[in-house]
């Protein structure tokens, strides 16, 4: 299994016994479940890093604006997933925001002072947490790159591959997506626009490299899609 499949599996699995309080015997009675509805923010820019956030039903995503009060989105988050990670790494104010995508979003939470009293006492929590925190970086880092040196076809094509290694699912000799994603999103994601990744997707199954419906995308060869 390589680092990013490990990765993901860890976030989906051992973390969600640990992150959420009614899990954790110590913080169950303080923990009161946190629901969403579509469009309710979780956290705005410049609000306090106090806590980080796990989801457990829902999806999230976590954006920020220009000085022009353009929308930028960074990531789009699911179950399992963790977001808010950077107070651990010193932020002291939200620079981005959370927001919710679907109703019927919950999110469990636990302060990072909680957070910091069990990794005091567990060294494999400590590290695969802050691999964690490196790894969503140096993806940020990845996708600041792409915007700047990469035309708008090559960094869709890019999404999509990262997306099949980070979360796809093997069947026979294709990658598997779970399609939770619109086009509107990928646009946002990859700085493009809807008609751009429709136009793209489009040719991409006109050439018999990928297949896509609303539940899923299909890559036919990873190694074709380049």
């Amino acid at each position: 299994m390589s680092d990013q499949s490990s990765l993901w599996y860890f976030e989906e699995s051992d973390l969600f016994d640990i992150l959420c309080p009614r899990k954790t015997p110590l913080l169950k009675d303080k923990h009161v479940p946190s629901g969403y509805k579509k469009d309710d923010f979780i956290y705005f820019p410049d609000e306090a890093s106090k806590q980080i956030y796990m989801i457990s039903n829902g999806r999230v995503k976590i954006g920020t604006y220009t000085d022009e009060k353009k929308e930028i989105v960074k990531a789009i988050l699911t179950k399992g997933e963790i977001f808010g990670e950077l107070a651990l790494a010193g932020e002291m104010t939200r620079t981005d925001f959370a927001q919710a995508m679907d109703n019927d979003t919950r999110i469990c939470f636990m302060t990072i002072e909680n957070l910091q009293d069990l990794m005091k006492g567990n060294q494999e929590l400590s590290f695969k947490i802050l691999r964690i925190i490196g790894w969503r970086l140096r993806k940020m880092e990845s996708k600041i790159e792409s915007l700047v040196f990469k035309d708008a076809l090559t960094r869709i094509v890019d999404f999509l591959r990262e997306t099949a290694l980070e979360k796809g699912q093997k069947v026979g000799f294709e990658m598997m997506i779970k399609n939770h994603l619109t086009h509107k999103d990928i646009a946002s994601l990859t700085g493009t626009s809807r008609q751009i990744v429709t136009t793209v997707m489009n040719e991409l199954r006109e050439q018999n490299l990928i297949n896509f419906d609303r539940r899923r995308i299909l890559i036919r060869d990873m190694e074709k899609l380049v």
